[in-house]
């Protein structure tokens, strides 16, 4: 980096992190996500790099690698909080398909933006607009401190569900045939395959975390989860099944109906390797997501903000966002919206994707901007209605998803 030092590049590097961390301390209490201020942080660098005339790039490569990474850690990371029960089916059902219903009406609305106004073949637009429908877990799980339980169980599901979905559905619409029978079943059948793989998988990573003898053991598992990932992805199956179902079953290892594995594995020590992998997990997330968003930043420029066919469409997108969300927590849930409504951030998840389009399927008269704006304007959307949002005793009994159950998390 223009003949940095060791020295030099250390203290730059070790600063961010100290950075990012205050930022953490203060998004608590400013409910701005600190993946925001990260943002932001990274477009002052950009900038000050600029004006002073320094020529600094990185590698798109680069922040594909830490975004995929981070998604592993923070799906991980949600499984390992989420509890499971008979008192949670409602809640797991509904989080589904608001994440699944909500991801396809807005991944139409976009497909038809993207198609009148772009005038592109249909099928790029959609691989364009799945996207552009998910909900960034990345974003969303790190901001849920001043919420209830409730709310906040229902999020990280509906985010963890967006993710999974819409990456399945981004993983069809690349592959070289659509809209037949043929293709329908393979999608079908994978995703069949995908969840026999993860209970098997699963129980095969916890017998290695469990049973090893060396101090070393996150990153071995961390190692195998990735290899697992990455190779699903080479098969075309949706693999972060896998790494969700895997935190899912160390977190609710007590709801698991064998008793030989409860004789081989007692509570007591899956609970001591669940506080590890937990603590171990957050940090990482946390350095992963600090490098990925500043980079993200750094590499965002600013001349789009006064293109007006990137303010024009990024709205037009953004109010869609917001409108189909609004409908169906609104109407099909029947449930309070707020603050669940602004919850429309786009981040890690599909800046990800955007670098996985393959060459035959881009948008030739995209332009990037728009996807810069989207991201910008939906998390400031979601900061502003978190810091409007005050806990308050309509917040402890809810209607629709959060009714008539027992004592959550």
């Amino acid at each position: 980096m223009n003949g940095l030092n060791s020295d030099q590049f250390l203290i730059i590097i070790c600063s961010l992190v100290v950075v990012s961390y205050i930022f953490s301390i203060i998004s608590r209490y400013i409910r701005i996500p600190s993946v925001l201020l990260l943002l932001f942080a990274g477009i002052g660098l950009r900038y000050v790099a600029d004006q002073s005339g320094l020529s600094i790039e990185f590698p798109s490569r680069m922040i594909e690698i830490l975004g995929t990474v981070g998604l592993i850690m923070i799906v991980f990371e949600a499984g390992l909080d989420l509890k499971l029960g008979r008192n949670k089916l409602k809640l797991i059902r509904n989080s589904f398909f608001s994440a699944l219903v909500i991801l396809i009406i807005s991944c139409v609305l976009i497909t038809a933006i993207l198609y009148y106004w772009l005038n592109q073949p249909i099928v790029n637009c959609i691989v364009y607009a799945v996207p552009l429908s998910i909900m960034s877990s990345s974003i969303v799980i790190p901001s849920l401190h001043p919420l209830t339980s409730a709310k906040k169980e229902f999020l990280i599901y509906e985010a963890s569900f967006s993710d999974i979905i819409g990456i399945m559905l981004f993983n069809y619409f690349i592959a070289d045939e659509l809209m037949t029978w043929r293709s329908v079943g393979i999608f079908g059948a994978n995703i069949v395959i995908s969840i026999i793989l993860s209970l098997l998988l699963s129980f095969i990573l916890f017998l290695v975390l469990a049973k090893t003898k060396l101090n070393i053991k996150f990153f071995l598992i961390f190692s195998l989860l990735i290899l697992l990932y990455a190779g699903g992805k080479t098969f075309h199956l949706p693999s972060l099944i896998i790494i969700l179902v895997f935190g899912l079953m160390i977190n609710n290892w007590d709801k698991i109906p064998i008793s030989k594995l409860s004789h081989y594995f007692p509570q007591t020590q899956v609970e001591s390797l669940r506080h590890l992998l937990h603590s171990i997990t957050a940090e990482s997330s946390f350095l992963v997501r600090t490098f990925f968003f500043l980079l993200f930043g750094f590499s965002i420029q600013l001349n789009f903000a006064g293109e007006k066919e990137v303010l024009i469409v990024g709205s037009l997108i953004v109010l869609a966002l917001l409108l189909v969300r609004y409908l169906y927590l609104r109407f099909f849930l029947h449930t309070n919206i707020f603050p669940e409504v602004v919850f429309i951030p786009r981040g890690l998840i599909t800046i990800v994707l955007f670098y996985k389009i393959p060459p035959a399927l881009m948008l030739t008269s995209f332009n990037q901007g728009i996807l810069f704006f989207i991201i910008l304007c939906s998390s400031i959307i979601m900061t502003i209605g978190m810091i409007f949002y005050k806990k308050g005793n309509e917040d402890v009994i809810e209607e629709g998803q959060f009714s008539e159950r027992g004592s959550i998390m």
